[in-house]
């Protein structure tokens, strides 16, 4: 461990119980619902981070000379790079022509969600470089080439960088609350264009539907099997893999309670649409969506109006949507940069990526300055 760790060591646990509740929390903080115990305990019961998916848990724990637990990290062995939202297949590709093995892998991160958030787990006093040459050490003992931490703070990044991994950026498109009283206080912010749009979409999508939003205990078994519907329908439709089976959202609404929101639509009493978010600290999270019923805009309306409406009246600071979706940006939703950091054994590969990034970096930057231009919101001279 780095100078200043102290006496720690390093163990990995293929179960998130193993670690308990108490401690994982006792690192984890409260302002993050997706690195909760009870979020990743979640997708572990249900099957859903399982060998099945191709996530297998292996979350590191480092402990005290005390035996205390100072420091946990979300972390998953993988053979394959699907459901990260980081794209690597581009360099699992180079090394493998190469006659190199890119898998297994360790992967930081929670499992299919593109959520910016945590990854380096520490109680107070414990420095992030021991958390980063404990991943090291424990992607050499598992045989991996590589260890990726995706979606982290920017404090993490950074302190991973210091460490010698490698920093990429991404972007992703977030709402802000300016300390808007409603939702059409917030309207009132855009250029007259934008309102008359936004405006048009929500009448045309809600028209002959009835939307509720429910919380916590409000969300019954019944409203969790409509849902998982919906859930199956957008994986089905974007022919992708359903990772999250049918017992996780129940489990996530027992283990979370309040911080689950459903948004609802409704046509003669039968749900046809929902979009899932979770609560954090002063975040409304966007996680999944789907619909049996086609209507325009209705997408828009579940996980963008409404996402926005709710984080007004709960006075939440931001939203976040998910990964993509440059059409977020006409309805309120901003580029801001993602990061994430990445350590690479193979010295070949390795100076290739870094290559990469070095000339990555600042195209990213240019391209969410440019989308930036896009901004729906008024100017300060009121144009």
């Amino acid at each position: 461990m780095p100078d200043g760790a102290g006496s720690l060591t390093l163990s990995l646990h293929r179960s998130i119980h193993a670690i308990g509740a108490g401690d994982w929390d006792g690192c984890a903080g409260t302002d993050n619902p997706f690195v909760s115990f009870a979020f990743l305990s979640a997708l572990e019961d249900s099957g859903s981070a399982s060998t099945r998916t191709g996530w297998l848990p292996q979350h590191l724990c480092l402990h005290d000379a005390a035996g205390h637990v100072v420091a946990v990290a979300p972390a998953y062995a993988k053979a394959h790079s699907y459901g990260e939202y980081v794209f690597d297949h581009g360099w699992a590709d180079a090394l493998e022509r190469a006659g190199g093995r890119y898998y297994p892998k360790l992967q930081v991160a929670v499992p299919f969600s593109p959520v910016p958030g945590p990854r380096l787990l520490i109680r107070a006093g414990t420095p992030r470089a021991a958390l980063a040459q404990a991943l090291v050490q424990a992607c050499e003992a598992l045989g991996c080439s590589s260890v990726h931490a995706s979606f982290c703070l920017p404090e993490e990044w950074e302190a991973l960088g210091a460490a010698g991994w490698l920093q990429r950026i991404g972007r992703q498109f977030h709402w802000i609350n300016e300390g808007y009283g409603s939702f059409e206080d917030f309207l009132s912010a855009l250029r007259a264009s934008h309102r008359k749009t936004i405006r048009r979409e929500r009448r045309e999508a809600t028209e002959g539907l009835t939307l509720r939003t429910l919380r916590g205990a409000e969300i019954t078994p019944a409203h969790w099997d409509a849902f998982y519907v919906f859930y199956r329908s957008t994986t089905d439709r974007k022919w992708g893999d359903a990772y999250l089976r049918k017992g996780f959202f129940p489990l996530l609404g027992e283990r979370l309670g309040d911080r689950c929101v459903l948004m609802l639509a409704e046509r003669n009493g039968v749900p046809v649409a929902g979009a899932l978010n979770l609560i954090g600290a002063d975040t409304l999270y966007g996680r999944n969506w789907g619909a049996t019923f086609d209507r325009a805009f209705l997408h828009f309306e579940l996980c963008y109006y409404q996402a926005i409406d709710f984080a007004i009246r709960h006075g939440l600071r931001r939203v976040e949507a998910g990964a993509q979706g440059e059409h977020k940006i006409q309805r309120g939703y901003l580029p801001v940069p993602t990061f994430s950091a990445h350590w690479i054994a193979h010295t070949g590969l390795r100076a290739a990526v870094a290559d990469f990034l070095t000339r990555e970096r600042p195209a990213v930057r240019a391209e969410m300055a440019e989308l930036a231009t896009l901004s729906p919101f008024r100017r300060t001279d009121g144009a």
